[in-house]
């Protein structure tokens, strides 16, 4: 009984003592600690503490110390805008108080704004030490008048740290004031992307290598490099966007251009070094997701479509923005160039499909046609002709010199991005299918069965041959090699890639449809890596 007494006197004992620890901490008197003495009130506890407690309590003195010194070494850095209260705004703040939907007048869109007064005339950031911050005031108060007011209030962190950046000056380390939140915000590095995946994702984006011989999809975070042989993973590039919406390369084949964002919060272009995998740079940044990528050909320029509505032209050298089209009203889901880069085609979820001059940026062309949201759009191989696609379930081709429609090809359900190849036109379909149009004929000449969900992409291999021939009849022993040894036996343009909403990669022979190999298109295997 006596040594139980003794243990419960030791563990009331060392409660004092932390007890104490922690109100020395928030007083922060423990930084006497670091500087080699001890308050009064700590040394008297210590001296009639049992030696058996002491171990403890060295372990909790020696913690609390490294916390005061990573807490002093965190106040050394002052608060940024670019990197601490920017992402706070655009997370919880600008969905209410933005360019478009301003409630009560305010406007948090840019730093600029962020200073100017709303309806209520009140002064959102105090410059003066006798004025009141009306930011901070609604962040931290009464829930009927609190902001966010339809979400969840911010963290007592985020609130802090708003705190500090106005009381140490609301300072703006960025190039300009009036530059949009998303652009402020220093380039994100994304997480990684899992080693394996449980769940598959939808491929959205997929195509082959200049050189025919991988195949390049997307993922989680990442790409991930496929051998056209035999199906085996080659490498992952990692550090993209959530989502990746479309994939392209430069006409020497070194740099990837990926569209790619997290939808309603994020969108931009990444452009990727092929050989190390390395970032080369973030270009077209928005508030939403990048839907398209193209190379403009015979130039360094690429045209990308946006989710706000916008097609921006920047060149990949510099990494400048050229132009600003907003011809749109609407998500802009597809850009693509003409054969030698003087015209540009887009399609939007505005039910209109236009062509632009290649190098102003004008207006040319005009198809309404649709009467529903344009998924797809492609020039003819003469550039005389558009062919577009979307949510009526049919394949429009219309003039480009007047915007009249030449015919409509039915295609019984929704399209996804459509390839073109000489004469040929592919289309992935929502309804497991993928169609080839002879486009000399206008009409279905070809279906490609074997997916089970929707068909998101399709991609010829390149061939130095534009028009890529069909063999129409191949022989029974032509079918057996491209089936047992495709990458030995056949030429180029006896490949197509396709690509579906549950995660499957297919290879097809062009020649007679047949599904050459089909595989999972991310790593699920953490034994094999596939």
């Amino acid at each position: 009984m006596k040594s139980l007494a003794i243990l419960r006197d030791q563990e009331t004992h060392m409660y004092e003592l932390l007890t104490s620890m922690a109100m020395l901490f928030n007083q922060t008197v423990l930084s006497n600690l670091t500087r080699g003495g001890l308050p009064e009130i700590l040394s008297r506890r210590l001296a009639r503490t049992p030696r058996n407690c002491m171990v403890k309590i060295c372990v909790v003195i020696s913690f609390v110390c490294s916390a005061a010194g990573s807490s002093r070494a965190a106040e050394a850095q002052p608060i940024s805008f670019r990197s601490d209260i920017a992402p706070i705004l655009l997370d919880n703040c600008l969905a209410c108080h933005g360019a478009k939907l301003a409630e009560g007048g305010f406007r948090v869109d840019s730093y600029q704004e962020l200073l100017k007064a709303g309806d209520s005339g009140e002064t959102p950031i105090a410059t003066a030490s006798d004025q009141t911050s009306e930011l901070l005031r609604r962040l931290d108060c009464d829930v009927s008048e609190r902001m966010p007011a339809e979400a969840e209030p911010l963290t007592a962190e985020q609130i802090d740290r708003i705190k500090q950046w106005i009381v140490a000056g609301a300072t703006f380390d960025g190039s300009d004031p009036a530059q949009p939140l998303h652009l402020v915000i220093p380039p994100a590095t994304h997480p990684a992307a899992p080693e394996t995946y449980v769940h598959p994702v939808p491929i959205v984006a997929s195509r082959f290598s200049p050189d025919g011989a991988q195949i390049i999809a997307g993922g989680y975070h990442e790409l991930t490099v496929w051998n056209v042989a035999d199906g085996s993973l080659q490498r992952r590039i990692g550090n993209v966007g959530q989502r990746v919406f479309a994939i392209d390369f430069s006409a020497d084949g070194q740099t990837i251009a990926v569209a790619c964002g997290e939808p309603g919060r994020s969108g931009e272009v990444r452009l990727i070094d092929m050989a190390s995998g390395q970032i080369q740079g973030v270009v077209a940044r928005a508030s939403d997701v990048a839907y398209d990528v193209a190379f403009r050909p015979g130039s360094d320029e690429i045209a990308v479509a946006m989710a706000d509505s916008s097609i921006r032209i920047i060149n990949v050298t510099d990494q400048t923005e050229l132009r600003n089209i907003a011809s749109h009203a609407d998500w802009v889901s597809t850009v693509a160039w003409n054969e030698d880069g003087s015209r540009l085609v887009s399609a939007s979820r505005d039910k209109t499909s236009k062509v632009f001059d290649g190098a102003t940026g004008d207006l040319l062309a005009s198809y309404a046609g649709h009467g529903a949201p344009v998924r797809a759009a492609v020039f003819s191989a003469d550039g005389t002709h558009v062919l577009s696609a979307g949510d009526d379930k049919i394949l429009h081709r219309w003039q480009v010199d007047d915007g009249k429609k030449v015919v409509g090809i039915p295609l019984g359900t929704q399209p996804g991005k459509i390839a073109r190849s000489g004469n040929n036109l592919f289309v992935p379909c929502a309804d497991h299918r993928l169609l080839r149009i002879d486009l000399s004929e206008n009409k279905v000449a070809q279906t490609y069965a074997g997916h089970s969900d929707w068909v998101l992409t399709a991609h010829v291999q390149p061939s130095g041959n534009d028009e890529a021939a069909v063999e129409v009849n191949p022989t029974a022993e032509r079918r057996a090699k491209l089936q047992e040894q495709p990458s030995e036996n056949a030429s180029p343009t006896d490949y197509l890639l396709s690509s579906s909403f549950d995660g499957q990669l297919r290879l097809w022979s062009m020649a007679d449809g047949t599904s050459i190999r089909n595989w999972q298109g991310v790593p699920h295997d953490a034994t094999t890596g596939r």
